[in-house]
């Protein structure tokens, strides 16, 4: 029986590789290091389907290192150190090639214990390691492994590349090149896949698999979206239909329907997500989309993640769906959101711009002596707490950042900022 077509295109070098330029492509950092031969420890974090095993798997194939793999989802403590014995009697072997590589995927899954057990061969040397996680290593990933292994983030696939796979597959694969295969559209099709190649593969084996023998294979938006309809997937917590549902949880509170918010969120919960990862993207929505509009809900957002690590599941349902149709129904803003982009691209237009003397720290007398702290109003010395003086570099002292959304809680912040500077430049 043949394997599935995603596994069928499975590349085994960088030149069948598609995306990940900024990665892979001429001398980006990966590139360097494989043509090289020097690796260092990393972490590969994207969504699904954009190439992170495969990566893994070419690497350890191009420079000829003996490469072991782990599933952080079946994999304890017990195995971690099995692997990590093996890796150390290669890496002490005169006919091995290169360093041993220990590829673990979904290392996210991995807990305090499971990683504090690779630091050491990771920080001797004895093994490069190469993690894969759909989810943001900062949050997931111990901080002792993750200031010893560099995180490479992985894009989703555009559509440039999702076609050039889609040629490719019609042009090499043992089924696909044996049919008529007639493309007439591709929009449905890459809008499925969103940008993942795994999922784009897995449709076009669903086609071909309900085209009769002998029949043109013909692929267009209405034959694409009736297919799935035909063979709805099920929730797969570790990818397909993952990011999908948490976009339609979030889409859905943002705009303001708690009804759908509480049905995708039985949908993640009867799936098996991750309870955490539900709650902490609702402390991102709380402040992105809620923002200064309601600034209760962030504190509700962070008390229910709290109260899931606490309590778990099934009783974690119950916080879960107060907070979601809380911030359903709570009036949005994303001023405070804008504002810190807008910020930061002031930040990358003007560069390193000195702080003005007044408010720089003066604790020595040379310091003081050229002028800085000078002429710095103390607030409460004056009434009201307040007093008019200049706070951002000369170079941007009339920008406006903050512009505060179309609601009362907001366009009072307002009133009291326009009261306090009377008409100053940037008011």
């Amino acid at each position: 029986m043949l394997p599935p077509l995603a596994e069928r295109m499975r590349p085994t070098t960088l030149d069948n590789y598609i995306g990940q330029d900024h990665l892979i492509g001429p001398n980006c950092i990966l590139r360097r290091m494989i043509d090289g031969g020097k690796l260092s420890s990393f972490i590969l974090w994207g969504p699904p389907g954009v190439g992170k095993t495969t990566l893994a798997k070419i690497i350890a194939n191009t420079t000829k290192s003996p490469f072991y793999t782990l599933s952080a989802v079946h994999a304890g403590v017990k195995d971690v150190r099995e692997v990590l014995d093996r890796c150390r009697r290669d890496a002490a072997s005169m006919f091995s090639d290169g360093r041993p590589i220990l590829f673990i995927d979904e290392i996210h899954r991995f807990n305090k214990s499971q990683q504090d057990s690779l630091l050491g061969a990771v920080e001797s040397g004895t093994v490069t390691l190469i993690g894969a996680t759909t989810e943001n290593p900062s949050f997931e990933v111990i901080r002792p492994l993750l200031s010893r292994a560099q995180v490479y983030t992985l894009k989703p696939l555009e559509a440039s590349q999702l076609q050039q796979l889609l040629d490719h597959a019609i042009a090499d694969d043992e089924i696909l090149s044996m049919r008529d295969v007639r493309v007439e559209e591709t929009d449905a099709l890459f809008r499925f896949a969103g940008g993942d190649a795994r999922k784009m593969l897995n449709i076009l084996d669903l086609l071909e698999q309900s085209t009769p023998a002998g029949e043109p294979m013909v692929i267009n938006d209405r034959l694409v979206t009736d297919r799935l309809q035909e063979n709805p997937a099920a929730y797969d917590k570790n990818g397909e239909m993952h990011y999908d549902i948490i976009s339609a949880f979030i889409k859905s509170i943002r705009g303001s329907d708690p009804d759908a918010a509480v049905y995708w969120l039985a949908r993640m919960i009867a799936g098996g997500e991750d309870p955490e990862f539900i709650a902490r993207r609702m402390v991102i929505l709380a402040a992105e989309d809620i923002g200064l509009a309601n600034p209760n809900a962030l504190l509700l957002a962070n008390t229910t993640f709290d109260v899931i690590q606490k309590i778990g599941m099934p009783e974690g349902r119950i916080p879960l769906s107060e907070c979601a149709i809380y911030l359903a129904t709570s009036a949005k803003s994303n001023s405070a959101y804008l504002a810190i982009d807008a910020a930061l691209a002031t930040v990358e237009r003007t560069g390193d711009l000195p702080v003005p003397l007044h408010l720089r720290n003066a604790p020595t007398k040379l310091m003081k002596q050229m002028g800085y702290g000078h002429d710095y109003k103390y607030s409460h010395d004056y009434p009201g707490h307040f007093v008019q003086q200049q706070f951002l570099p000369d170079n941007v002292a009339s920008s406006q950042l903050w512009n505060p959304a179309d609601n009362p809680a907001e366009q009072k912040l307002r009133e009291v900022q326009r009261s306090r500077w009377n008409g100053m430049k940037r008011y």
